[in-house]
């Protein structure tokens, strides 16, 4: 059964996992997170609750089954201009990515944005290249930084501190508007190279500060 979800703040539906298990971008050599995953959302606060929890996981295994791809289509209706792939979560498996990429190029209709770190990863390289190949799809390579650094020509996000200037970068104004989207979709459009979010969440800020403490 496909069970999608809606963060409050997006103006879409979204198909998510459960945040770090599914991430294996999230992580360094030695085992421990990147800045950015260590600082992530997706790990408090609603996110904690069973009731959200619960159709991540249930997803960790429903992608498996042969009818996925074809009920994922009829799911993403006429109605669905936008879509987003990984509220939480991260494409674990190259054959989700392969998944995705059918669901996509059979619903030209609706704007797909994928935010990844898994092109760290060699075996990912193909499909995600073929992905963002789609006219309707959007892929962002996610920055590991807090700091609003990334690689040109490589990210297409990056997250960064509040009053961070750097002309490249297209801001993400939904903190300026009560946390959500409204009428932006920034996030979707192949023209803007690099989005950069603003650090927000307490967890990101004890991130922070222990950065800025050198631990």
């Amino acid at each position: 059964m496909i069970r999608l979800s809606k963060a409050g703040k997006m103006p879409c539906r979204s198909w998510s996992l459960q945040a770090i298990e599914t991430c294996p971008g999230a992580r360094k050599s030695k085992g421990e997170l990147v800045d950015a995953c260590a600082g992530c959302y997706a790990r408090t606060g609603f996110y904690k609750m069973d009731n959200v929890k619960a159709p991540r996981i249930h997803n960790k295994e429903d992608w498996k089954r042969k009818e996925w791809v074809s009920e994922m289509v009829e799911e993403i209706d006429s109605n669905d201009r936008y879509f987003r792939w990984f509220d939480s979560g991260d494409i674990y498996h190259t054959k989700l990515a392969d998944k995705i990429y059918a669901v996509c190029s059979a619903t030209p209709h609706c704007q797909h944005w994928i935010p990844t770190r898994s092109y760290k990863f060699k075996k990912f390289k193909s499909v995600l290249a073929a992905l963002d190949s789609l006219p309707n799809v959007v892929v962002r390579y996610s920055s590991d930084s807090i700091l609003g650094e990334y690689t040109s020509g490589l990210h297409g996000s990056t997250i960064m501190p509040d009053g961070h200037k750097d002309s490249s970068i297209t801001k993400c104004e939904a903190y300026e508007r009560g946390g959500k989207c409204g009428s932006c979709r920034l996030c979707w459009n192949k023209d803007i190279d690099v989005i950069g979010y603003v650090q927000h969440g307490r967890k990101m800020r004890s991130v922070m500060l222990n950065k800025v403490k050198g631990e």
